[in-house]
């Protein structure tokens, strides 16, 4: 699979108490590159297994509790190169498998405790990070989802790929209904209003527009069922005369008014993911940093903290509004929440679980805000900071 939900990930994180595997690996799409897949896959599941063996499982139990990971090991190449995604996911318990390819180019890491290690996934799941990109032209469309480091084409069900193939199956078009009034659109823009094209230009100008139109809502009712619920930045890429009429027929929230111009037949997916990204990259780091300026001016008031053994209770009982914390760093301990105690290690012990891990969870769980952010970028330079709510 390769969609991760906030639900999805309540049912990780709601599993009972028990052993738990949790592998993050990086994917080889093409080339010779793709058979190193399993080797790297194979070389972390040795990892978890003596990880399960120190715990006091025998080495044929962990080989039969570790079998669901063996069956990825001997996955056949194409396996590795479906999707277009760039990173592997997998989490094993013993009444639980699931994987995911991922659009994230994960570092190598195994984790093996009583709860599935879920921070390599914040990216996806706070929205700080994930943008789209629709390609359009008269004959094309393309749906691009992407990260800063990469780039996944979804293939589209129930979307037409031109004008032409709008036309021939839409009955409203063949019974010559072409006149639409078009719903408020989701963008500022003043392309926004209901309206038809109609009396206004040449009558092969009319018709064009008007073909086109019908064409753009049939895309936007295409892509409803992709976008549902979603608040990434959606960039259009397409000669500029096309971007009015599809901002009219659009019902996204998070389109947004800058697009890509130019004919993006003749741009590579790749190519189209780096554009995009010099124009949503400003919009995270503008929310990032209007976060950063909430928490210093709440630093006076009692509402914010550093101390990990305040922040993570306060995640865990829904005080936190907004949290930072550091990719790539793991902080080990034990958190009892009824007894309300945290024990803290300098190094991973038996039982433990990365407490960052778990208060941006169940920060998320809970409705707040997660910013995962380099080590350098946590305000005060701290292991983690928050807001909370109260």
């Amino acid at each position: 699979m390769s969609e991760l939900s906030i639900g999805e990930l309540k049912t990780l994180v709601q599993q009972p108490k028990g052993l738990f595997v949790s592998i993050y690996m990086p994917i080889y799409r093409t080339g010779v590159d793709v058979q190193q897949n399993s080797t790297r896959l194979k070389t972390l599941k040795r990892q978890a297994e003596n990880s399960i063996v120190e715990s006091g499982m025998s080495e044929g139990e962990a080989l039969e509790f570790l079998q669901p990971i063996q069956q990825l090991v001997d996955a056949e190449d194409i396996f590795w190169q479906e999707n277009n995604n760039d990173g592997l996911a997998v989490f094993l318990g013993s009444e639980v498998f699931h994987y995911y390819r991922l659009p994230l180019n994960f570092q190598e890491l195994v984790v093996v405790t009583d709860r599935f290690h879920l921070k390599p996934l914040l990216p996806l799941l706070t929205g700080d990070g994930k943008y789209y990109v629709l390609a359009l032209s008269q004959q094309d469309v393309r749906f691009l989802e992407c990260t800063r480091s990469s780039v996944r084409e979804i293939e589209l069900e129930d979307v037409p790929k031109s004008v032409d193939e709008t036309l021939q199956y839409d009955e409203t078009a063949k019974e010559g209904q072409r006149r639409m009034s078009t719903p408020k659109g989701g963008t500022n823009n003043s392309f926004q209003q209901a309206g038809s094209f109609h009396g206004q230009g040449s009558p092969d100008r009319d018709k064009f527009q008007r073909d086109m139109l019908q064409y753009f809502h049939a895309i936007d009712r295409g892509l409803h069922k992709y976008l549902r619920n979603k608040r990434a930045p959606l960039v259009l890429a397409g000669v500029e005369h096309l971007f009015p009429g599809y901002r009219e027929a659009n019902s996204y929230q998070h389109l947004l008014e800058e697009g890509i111009p130019g004919n993006p037949e003749l741009l590579k997916p790749e190519e189209l993911q780096a554009q995009a990204w010099e124009i949503v990259e400003p919009i995270f780091l503008q929310e990032q940093q209007e976060a950063i300026e909430h928490y210093k001016e709440l630093t006076v008031t009692g509402r914010t903290s550093t101390d990990i053994k305040e922040v993570v209770p306060a995640a865990y009982f829904s005080r936190v509004e907004q949290l930072f914390v550091p990719v790539g760093v793991q902080q080990w301990g034990l958190f009892n929440p009824d007894l309300n105690t945290i024990d803290l290690h300098s190094e991973a012990e038996l039982g433990d679980e990365d407490l960052l891990d778990l208060a941006a969870i169940q920060t998320i769980l809970n409705g707040g805000t997660v910013y995962a952010v380099e080590p350098e970028k946590v305000p005060d330079e701290a292991p983690l900071a928050a807001v909370f709510r109260y």
